[in-house]
C-alpha cells in the first residue's frame, strides 16, 4: 500500500535559519510514528509542513498520495490536526464546538449530529455534551480537541504533543484513545516529549536535532542498539566512582549528580556496585527509550 506520508530531503529556512535542514521519513498505513527531540530540533516545523500550514523550502513531501504543495486542499480534506495549544470555542458548549467545526468539512444536518453523538460517547464525554468549555478540566479539553479532529474520519491522525501538562489519569486516557483510533485502521503522526508515551504507542519513531534525523527505527530496536538491556543509576557523582566503572570496563554516562551504568548482566552489576557504595545509592531497572533521546542527543539543557 502507498505511505500515508513520504517525505524526501525536506527543509526548512527562515532566512538564514534552517528550522529544518534535510529529513526523510514515511508513515506506513495504519501505523503510529514518532517525531522526537529536544526543543528547537525542528519537529512542530516538520509536523506544520505535514499539515500544510507552512511551505517546505526544499524536498518533496506528498501526504496521502498528494503534494504538499500543490494539493493542500485535498491533504486537509483527508487528515485529523490536534495542536499543541487548546484552541475550542470558549462561547460554545462542548456539543456546539464540535457542530460549528463539522461544517469546514460539509458536514451538516443527521450527519453532524450522529457523528458528535459517536464521539463524544466514544472519548467518554456524552454527559458533559451541554457545558461550556470553560467547566472542563485540563484532560477532558484534550479528549475534545482529539475528537474534533476525528470529526471528518481522517485517514490520518497529526497529534502535536496531545498530552502536555496532563496528570497521569489524563494522559493514559489519552493513550488509550490513540490506540483505539489505530487499530480502527487510522494511522498516527505524534510528537511527544514524554519517551514512555513514545515508547508506549509508536510502532516506529525517529529521533531529531538540529533539523537532522539521528536515529531511526522501533523502540525496542532503538533501546538494543544505543544502550544495554539493563541501567544501573548510581547517586553521587564524585571521581572515585568513576574510577571504579573504567577498572570494571563498564560503560557509563555522568550527570551532574548520577553516573548511568549501562550492561546486560543486571543483577550481578548491581549487587558488584552496590557493595561498593550501598544499595541507598544504586538503582537497578530496565533501559529505555529515555535512555537513548539523552545518550544521542546529550543532557544539556536547550534554550
Amino acid at each position: 500500500m502507498q505511505n500515508v506520508i513520504e517525505a524526501q530531503g525536506i527543509g526548512k529556512s527562515y532566512g538564514a535559519v534552517k528550522a529544518v535542514r534535510k529529513l526523510d521519513f514515511q508513515v506506513k498505513p495504519g501505523e503510529c510514528f514518532g517525531l522526537l527531540g529536544p526543543n528547537g530540533a525542528g519537529k512542530t516545523t516538520a509536523v506544520r509542513m505535514t499539515h500544510c500550514f507552512i511551505r517546505p523550502t526544499r524536498g518533496s513531501l506528498y501526504v496521502l498520495g498528494c503534494d504538499v504543495l500543490s494539493e493542500p486542499r485535498k491533504i486537509k480534506a483527508g487528515i485529523g490536526v490536534c495542536p499543541q495549544e487548546n484552541n475550542l470555542d470558549p462561547d460554545l458548549n462542548v456539543w456546539d464546538n464540535l457542530r460549528v467545526f463539522a461544517r469546514y468539512f460539509d458536514i451538516t444536518g443527521r450527519e453532524v449530529e450522529k457523528r458528535c453523538e459517536d464521539l463524544l460517547h466514544f472519548i467518554g464525554l456524552f454527559p458533559k455534551r451541554k457545558a461550556s468549555v470553560e467547566e472542563l478540566s485540563g484532560g477532558m479539553k484534550r479528549r475534545l480537541m482529539m475528537i474534533r479532529s476525528l470529526l471528518n474520519k481522517p485517514k490520518l491522525l497529526i497529534l502535536d504533543e496531545p498530552t502536555t501538562g496532563l496528570d497521569p489519569q489524563a494522559r493514559h486516557q489519552i493513550w488509550e484513545t490513540i490506540t483505539q483510533v489505530k487499530t480502527q485502521g487510522t494511522s498516527v503522526l505524534l510528537t511527544t516529549h514524554y519517551m514512555e508515551e513514545a515508547q508506549h504507542l509508536c510502532d516506529r519513531l525517529l529521533i531529531m536535532d538540529q533539523g537532522r534525523v539521528i536515529k531511526e527505527g522501533r523502540p525496542k530496536d532503538l533501546i538494543a542498539q544505543n544502550t544495554a538491556r539493563h541501567v544501573v543509576e548510581i547517586s553521587g557523582a564524585d571521581s572515585s566512582v568513576a574510577d571504579l566503572l573504567r577498572e570494571l570496563r563498564l560503560s557509563f554516562e555522568k550527570s551532574a549528580t548520577h553516573y548511568y551504568v549501562f550492561t546486560e548482566s543486571g543483577m550481578d552489576t548491581y549487587q558488584a556496585l552496590a557493595s561498593r557504595f550501598g544499595e541507598e545509592k544504586c538503582l537497578l531497572r530496565m533501559a529505555n527509550l529515555e535512555d537513548v533521546f539523552l545518550k544521542v542527543t546529550g543532557r544539556n539543557l536547550r534554550e
